[in-house]
């Protein structure tokens, strides 16, 4: 074997091993960007789940404290802008405005003794509290997801196969208005 076939050898195996580099990076790419849509599908379950109690919740309220027409609508009006939201940006915001909406509700449901007594409403309280619950865990598993997925497409050398395929940065489920950061209360 002549210097030119080892040249061309040794090209070709380069050659190869970038092909299959290059294949073991997209592949990556896509596998983490679905386990981003994975995890934000889990958080859609949830919210999902929390704009189904809310209705049952406002409407036990409105059995005792029916006056309480501003909060109540408030709510219904939050749940629905949440129910209506879409994309990651757009429902962290919706969320968090329902969040204070539902502080607000609790606020007012701590005014009437007979409501928070009521097994309805108790049992509703504890579907909204392991809801939340779960959201939370969801939210940060979305956002731990994400940072590898936005980590892997930023970094070298695998930033150059995300470019050439178009992979896009995911955003963080963020809430934006600090009042908004603290869950509501619901604890009696």
């Amino acid at each position: 074997m002549g210097p030119l076939v080892i040249l061309l050898c040794c090209v070709l195996g380069v050659g190869l091993l970038l092909i299959v580099w290059l294949i073991g990076a997209y592949n990556g790419l896509v596998k983490v960007r679905n386990q981003v849509r994975n995890a934000w599908s889990q958080i859609d379950v949830q919210l999902k789940r929390r704009h189904d109690l809310i209705p049952n919740l406002v409407e036990t309220v409105k059995g005792y404290a029916g006056h309480e027409k501003d909060t109540l609508e408030g709510v219904i009006q939050a749940r629905n802008q949440a129910v209506g939201a879409s994309g990651v940006e757009q429902q962290s915001k919706a969320e968090g405005e329902l969040s204070q909406a539902l502080g607000r509700l609790m606020v007012v449901v701590e005014q009437y003794p007979d409501l928070k007594a009521n097994q309805n409403f108790l049992s509703l309280q504890e579907e909204l509290t392991s809801t939340e619950n779960k959201i939370g865990f969801s939210r940060q598993f979305y956002n731990d997801t994400t940072m590898g997925y936005n980590t892997r497409i930023q970094s070298v050398p695998t930033n150059i196969v995300a470019q050439m395929f178009s992979f896009k940065e995911e955003p963080f489920f963020e809430i934006e208005d600090q009042a908004a950061r603290e869950a509501p209360k619901v604890q009696f």
